[in-house]
């Protein structure tokens, strides 16, 4: 449960209209086919997903870096084991690394004991190959227990950007009680599997591609940062390397990416920072209020 949203634009750092966390989902060859052992007779999925991590991410880096902007890359913790100097390069260049299960389990089907047993053995693996713990959360799945949230909490994570529901950020309730815990909602309209990846007829094809065209596929994005920017929110992605990061999709995200800096009153953060200010700046109107 989250409260209600501000119905007033909040005002970003510096008087800017508008934020833009930009994300990617770092998942490399997890999910369900490495949870039940199937990955390994599938001909070529190890390949597709380690793409994301070896090939694609130096790209992505090197379009953050000429752009100037920094970004949050939710990873799981068995990619940073396989990939760990990969890895360090995200934090090496500025970007943040946030916590995305183990083996992107499914928390909703996990008891509280076993969300517990991934984000313990996560933060180990983090803290063992980047000398860091993280501090963010996304939910692999997309939905999580209803105990996660107070889990969270008890293991230190500052925010989670795992939910649907508004298009800023807002701080969740447990118990009645406004938390510190803040959600910064990711929206499906920037979700790259959803023009350029998912295919479900056959279930695995050998490319695992659809393939929406690129120009309809920039024109959406645009607009929704328009949209984002006009009501003066915060706009918060759902990017996969191994689909976005390919080299003819580069150039979408260029794009994108060249369309939001044309505008000077756009914040551009990572995840970590915006949840830092949202605390901060609730604090700020407490204290005002008082």
């Amino acid at each position: 449960m989250h409260t209600p949203a501000d119905p007033h634009p909040p005002h970003w750092p510096q008087q800017r209209r508008a934020a833009v966390a930009l994300a990617f989902d770092l998942d490399g060859p997890t999910g369900s086919a490495m949870l039940d052992g199937s990955l390994w007779g599938l001909p070529g999925y190890f390949a597709l997903g380690g793409y994301g991590p070896f090939r694609a991410l130096p790209r992505l880096l090197d379009l953050l870096d000429d752009a100037d902007v920094p970004a949050t890359f939710f990873t799981p913790a068995w990619v940073v084991e396989h990939w760990p100097d990969a890895c360090r390069s995200i934090i090496e260049r500025g970007h943040e690394v946030a916590h995305h299960g183990y083996r992107h389990e499914c928390y909703y089907d996990l008891t509280v004991g076993e969300q517990a047993d991934v984000i313990s053995r996560s933060q180990r693996v983090f803290k063992s190959v980047l000398g860091i713990e993280a501090s963010g959360f996304r939910s692999p799945s997309g939905d999580w227990h209803p105990e996660t949230p107070r889990l969270l909490l008890e293991h230190g994570f500052r925010y989670s950007s795992s939910m649907r529901g508004d298009d800023r950020p807002y701080l969740h309730t447990i118990d009645q009680a406004v938390t510190a815990l803040v959600e910064i909602p990711a929206r499906w309209d920037f979700d790259d599997y959803a023009s350029l990846a998912y295919h479900r007829n056959p279930d695995y094809p050998g490319g695992q591609d659809r393939i929406a065209s690129y120009a309809l596929t920039l024109d959406n994005w645009k607009r929704e940062f328009d949209g984002y920017r006009a009501e003066g929110l915060c706009l918060t992605t759902l990017l996969h390397p191994k689909v976005s990061g390919r080299p003819g999709r580069l150039l979408i995200l260029e794009e994108l990416i060249d369309h939001m800096r044309a505008h000077d009153d756009v914040w551009f953060a990572t995840c970590g920072d915006v949840a830092d200010w949202w605390v901060e700046s609730r604090q700020g109107l407490k204290g005002a209020a008082a």
